[in-house]
């Protein structure tokens, strides 16, 4: 059974968390575009277009929305969290109606997701000296995860491990590439994921080698590399995990780039304790990988990317676990942990499991992968 989803009551706290950390920091107003911030503190979930859809967070005022006119009657039903709503005539300006909202002082953060064309149109009614980037104030917020949250990511993960499960005992010589994609959509829908694959990459062979596929749709033969990196969603927030098998009898040295995954991935892993940076967990994985003879650095054969990144309502969200990302592991912290060791030309290995912090330290949402053989040895099928 799926969790419940976020409360009315976790997004008003949310907001008020918001208010308080403007009021100390001297902002006077937040505007949020239609982003996945949108949702994490009102619950509007809204595609993002030319028009502006979105919410104005004032300290101590009434929560407020900006819509289109003929958007009125769809956004007022769809909100989570009450508020007023201004809407705007297709020939008049939202950022004008932000501006008179808003008033003549004040800093005003922008949610750092928005499109340009908002940040333009803001800096032409506030006045460009008056804006500042909102990451500093939702970013520590949306980085640790509630209890909720958790909750719901651990189920969706656990629906995209089973789907995985599945796609593994179905695969047959010749099947394409796009066969499979289909086929773990299939499952993540009848497991009762908000709406199919948030996104899957079905690689074999030779296209395990780029970190995102290929852009051919080839067919799976004897002794190829399957990479499989895909995810779902609930209510919302994400699950993304990527299991690396052979479909057939693996070489010696697949087998060997295979254990120093697995090796990089619990480096990594270990290395994830609280008030640690950010930057530790990604320097653990490329320390293994380095004494084997891989890399250094981004160098190839060896890890092309960052080790890690956060995760929620966005697949991809900030802190990650990359050289540079200070930022100290808190409790609620989710990330992702997939060190990739790409052999160029040839073939990738990606194992990618999430874990979240705690106060005992991290804790996996997903088992790693096992082994190279049975890769979902010890996995329970999953009954939805």
């Amino acid at each position: 059974m799926n969790p419940p989803p976020i409360s009315l009551d976790e997004r008003r706290r949310r907001l008020a968390a918001l208010e308080a950390a403007m009021q100390a920091q001297g902002i006077a107003a937040c505007l949020i575009d239609a982003t996945s911030s949108l949702r994490y503190f009102t619950g509007l979930s809204w595609h993002a277009s030319e028009r502006l859809t979105g919410a104005v967070v004032r300290p101590g005022k009434p929560l407020t929305y900006i819509t289109p006119r003929f958007e009125l009657d769809k956004v007022g039903s769809i909100i989570g969290v009450p508020g007023e709503i201004l809407t705007w005539e297709e020939h008049e300006s939202p950022f004008r109606l932000v501006a008179d909202l808003i008033g003549p002082n004040g800093k005003v953060a922008v949610d750092q997701q928005a499109r340009v064309f908002i940040w333009l149109g803001l800096a032409e009614a506030l006045g460009a000296d008056r804006l500042v980037g909102a990451d500093p104030l939702i970013v520590p917020l949306r980085a640790r995860k509630s209890q909720a949250e958790i909750a719901l990511m651990t189920r969706a993960k656990a629906l995209t491990l089973e789907a995985h499960r599945r796609a593994h005992e179905s695969l047959q010589a010749g099947v394409k590439a796009s066969e499979v994609v289909a086929f773990i959509d299939r499952q993540h829908r009848a497991l009762g994921a908000d709406g199919g694959n948030t996104f899957c990459i079905v690689s074999f062979g030779l296209d395990t080698s780029l970190p995102h596929g290929g852009e051919g749709d080839p067919e799976l033969q004897d002794g190829d590399v399957v990479l499989i990196d895909t995810g779902c969603a609930l209510d919302g927030y994400s699950a993304d995990i990527t299991r690396t098998y052979v479909f057939g009898e693996p070489s010696t040295e697949v087998r060997r780039i295979w254990d120093l995954e697995h090796q990089a991935q619990a480096a990594a892993f270990d290395a994830a304790r609280l008030g640690a940076p950010c930057e530790a967990v990604d320097a653990a994985a490329r320390a293994v990988l380095t004494a084997n003879g891989l890399g250094p650095d981004y160098q190839l054969p060896g890890l092309p990317h960052r080790t890690g990144h956060g995760i929620g309502l966005d697949v991809h969200e900030a802190p990650n676990l990359v050289r540079g990302d200070r930022t100290p592991l808190d409790v609620g912290m989710c990330f992702s942990n997939e060190p990739m060791i790409v052999v160029p030309g040839r073939f990738g290995i990606r194992l990618e499991d999430h874990f979240h912090m705690t106060a005992d330290g991290p804790k996996w949402f997903t088992q790693p992968q096992p082994s190279l053989d049975e890769p979902f040895r010890g996995v329970e099928p999953l009954v939805a």
